[in-house]
């Protein structure tokens, strides 16, 4: 039995509030078959997507009221999961259940805790408040990406490879070559790059929208067990904005949140928020398409990383500097898996490796 990659007891966002209507929506989350749907009021469901008598999934079948009705034998579940109709008898089996799972609208997400339902605090809902802030215009895609989700963790966390995956667009050698700042605590790790007194790459010198050199900086934030959250821009040179005065330039928050929805596949939800131009709904497509333009060079590496993973099983990694960010991303899901797992369950882990 090997160790799990994540862990159950945290919130993880399942849908867009946008993808979820008066129709079922199939996920896998946590390697959990989903359906989920909205009732006649607007509120958010998650149910276990397996029928109690035959174990179709749901998703197949139809909604009706606030009801969903197998699509094989026509059983009828409320939202709580519980079977209210069965064909051909009055006597309804008091087993005849699905699991439902607690649901969470915020900043535009979807979010569901597929562990103990009674740990599941809104309050533990990770920060994106950028994509619903009123002085702020975001907007982002869903992309589903067939790797473990660590390795998009890992990419976040280290930027440097803008400079040799994204060099027609985010990258340029600045990005390499600029120290950077690795801190942690006992939910979040962080990385702050400043790059002073630079030639902008092409996507930043048309956000800046002015000539001349441009100090700019990348903060990441990561809040176990799969958010980041990266504060970037551009201001001019020497205007004061690694103390603080960021009124000479433009600010951006790319937003991330990745759902594992297998060991090997997951649910990336992106979005990009600007504090600039705010009303220009053309910016903010171009922005989001060509986010995605530079998104999907990443999904290419991170698939194909993915297959050399599986191909070399034993292969150790090592670690560099740079690896700073994302090493302790992992300590931190690590630790909240060894907090779940408890001290049998590791043993017995221990044991069977």
């Amino acid at each position: 039995m090997s160790k799990p990659t994540f862990p159950l007891n945290a919130w993880y966002a399942a849908a867009y509030d946008v993808e979820l209507k008066r129709s079922l929506l199939a996920r896998t989350i946590c390697n959990k078959p989903v359906v989920l749907y909205r009732k006649e009021n607007g509120t958010a469901v998650a149910l276990a997507d397996a029928c109690w008598h035959r174990l179709v999934p749901l998703s197949l079948g139809r909604l009706e009221g606030d009801n969903v009705i197998c699509g094989y034998h026509g059983l009828e579940y409320d939202e709580t999961g519980r079977c209210v109709y069965m064909p051909s008898q009055e006597t309804i089996n008091p087993s005849a259940c699905v699991k439902s799972y607690p649901i969470a609208e915020k900043h535009r997400f979807v979010w569901i805790w597929p562990g103990d339902p009674a740990l599941a605090d809104p309050a533990l809902i990770p920060d994106m408040h950028w994509n619903q802030d009123p002085d702020w215009a975001a907007d982002g895609k869903l992309i589903e990406v067939k790797c473990d989700y660590r390795l998009v963790v890992d990419n976040l966390m280290d930027l440097t490879h803008e400079t040799f995956v994204h060099g027609s667009s985010i990258g340029n050698r600045a990005v390499a070559e600029a120290p950077f700042e690795a801190s942690h605590s006992d939910r979040f790790a962080y990385i702050t790059r400043w790059m002073e007194d630079i030639d902008p790459p092409p996507f930043w010198r048309k956000q800046y929208g002015k000539p001349g050199r441009v100090d700019r900086w990348q903060i990441i934030r990561f809040e176990a067990p799969c958010t980041v959250t990266i504060d970037v821009g551009v201001a001019e040179a020497g205007s004061g904005a690694p103390q603080g005065d960021r009124s000479k330039g433009v600010n951006g928050y790319v937003l991330n949140t990745i759902t594992p929805s297998t060991e090997k596949t997951c649910l990336y939800f992106w979005a990009f928020a600007r504090n600039y131009d705010l009303k220009n709904q053309t910016r903010t497509h171009e922005l989001r398409e060509g986010v995605a333009g530079v998104f999907r060079e990443d999904e290419e590496v991170l698939e194909a990383q993915q297959r050399a993973i599986e191909a070399n099983p034993d292969h150790q990694f090592y670690n560099l500097n740079i690896d700073a960010g994302s090493m302790w991303a992992r300590k931190l899901i690590d630790r909240m898996i060894d907090a779940e797992q408890g001290p049998a369950a590791r043993l017995h882990v221990a044991a069977a490796e």
